[in-house]
């Protein structure tokens, strides 16, 4: 048993880097998009939009942090 955790830490280097890189990637880009939701214009005229607007920008940082610490790892 000690040998498979062995070879399992050993390979996927480059697997390993690419993950993180992913995981690094779609953290920006849901902290970017909850940035454009948070500062942005009000361009939804209905009234549920603007609520779904206003839950959406936090829910996208939390899980962009999240993403970020995941990928930390």
């Amino acid at each position: 048993m000690a040998d498979e955790v062995k070879k399992e830490e050993k390979g996927g280097g480059a697997g390993k880097f690419l993950s993180m890189l992913l995981k690094v990637v779609i953290g920006i880009v849901l902290l970017v998009l909850a940035g454009f939701l948070l500062i942005g214009r009000h361009w939804w005229g209905w009234y549920t939009l603007p609520l779904i607007k206003g839950c959406a920008a936090p829910f996208l940082i939390l899980a962009g942090l999240i993403t970020l610490a995941i990928a930390k790892e």
